[in-house]
This record gives structure tokens, C-alpha cells and sequence, in this order.
């Protein structure tokens, strides 16, 4: 039983690995294309979650800052609670967008919901400020899908969360690849 378990569960995310990367093929180019000039201008890829998508966050600026300069937006837990504490949790990563966003970087969020608020707001904040916007979402895309809250946004369609995150780091890691080396 728990052999037939971990197969089912293997094929299960195969399938949505595959599914997500050729449902979003377009998006994912157009999204690399958009971080590889904000990068060649000498921008800075941003990068935020909460929860196990930080986790994804920490992954995605680990990759990128081999070559590129790139910040995680949910690694300073000094700066986070000092803005839960002083403002408020939504804020969290606006402000930090505010502080590190520049027009012409980049912000990639990661959401298994789409619906998170400290999320929606750090992409209106960074659209606000000329950043090219990059949301990796889950179910059905939530409100950021809904509301085109981010220039580039990928659905990866499950309502399990941790295959939402296994198929979004597929995607991010097809992401980095496509952005290539400076």
C-alpha cells in the first residue's frame, strides 16, 4: 500500500510538473525575457513567499545570485517583524519593495492561493514603481490570476499544496534556466 502510495503520489506530480510547464510555456518566455533585461540593466531580481513559498524564495535567490544580483524578501526576520510589529503583517513585503524595488528590477512572488494580501500588495507595490512583476500561484490562480495583478503570472492547477510548490519550482527552475548566464 504505501509503495502504491508514493507511486501515485510521484505520477500525480509528474503530471502536474508537465501540466503547469506547457500550460505556461508563453508566460514563463515572455517572464524570462522581461527578467533578463530588468538583469542586463543592471537590475535586481526581488523575491518573496510566506511559508514554505519563503522556503521557495530563499531557492530562487539561492539560484539567481550566482550570477545576478537578487534579494529574498522573506530571509530578514529582524526587518519582518519589525514591520508586522510596526505596521502591520500585510506589509511586510511592500515595504521592502519600497526600500530595494527600483524601476527596471524585477519581483518574483510565490503564492500557493493567489490570495494572500501581503502579496497582492507587494505587486502593486512594485508595479507602482516600474518593476517588472512575476507571480507563481496555485488553484486557480486566486485573486492575483483574477485581478492581473502581476505582468507575468503562472497557475499551476492543483488544490494540494505541496504539489503546487513542487510544480512551482519547476517552473521557477525552467525560469532561471531561461534567463541564462550574463
Amino acid at each position: 500500500d504505501v509503495r502504491r502510495s508514493v507511486l501515485a503520489k510521484a505520477a500525480d506530480v509528474a503530471k502536474l510538473r508537465a501540466r503547469t510547464l506547457t500550460e505556461n510555456r508563453v508566460t514563463l518566455e515572455a517572464a524570462a525575457a522581461g527578467v533578463r533585461a530588468s538583469l542586463d540593466g543592471g537590475g535586481t531580481l526581488l523575491a518573496l513567499g510566506n511559508g514554505g513559498s519563503a522556503t521557495d524564495a530563499m531557492d530562487v535567490v539561492a539560484d539567481f545570485q550566482d550570477a545576478w544580483a537578487a534579494i529574498d524578501l522573506a530571509a530578514d526576520p529582524a526587518i519582518l517583524t519589525a514591520i508586522a510589529n510596526d505596521i502591520g503583517v500585510d506589509a511586510i513585503f511592500s515595504r521592502q519593495v519600497i526600500a530595494y524595488g527600483r524601476p527596471g528590477d524585477a519581483l518574483l512572488a510565490l503564492s500557493t492561493s493567489g490570495d494572500s494580501r501581503n502579496v497582492v500588495q507587494a505587486l502593486a507595490e512594485a508595479r507602482s514603481r516600474g518593476l517588472v512583476t512575476i507571480a507563481m500561484v496555485g488553484y486557480d490562480g486566486g485573486r492575483i490570476a483574477a485581478e492581473a495583478l502581476a505582468d507575468h503570472v503562472v497557475v499551476a492547477r492543483s488544490e494540494h499544496i505541496p504539489r503546487i510548490q513542487e510544480a512551482q519550482a519547476s517552473a521557477y527552475h525552467v525560469l532561471r534556466r531561461l534567463v541564462g548566464e550574463p
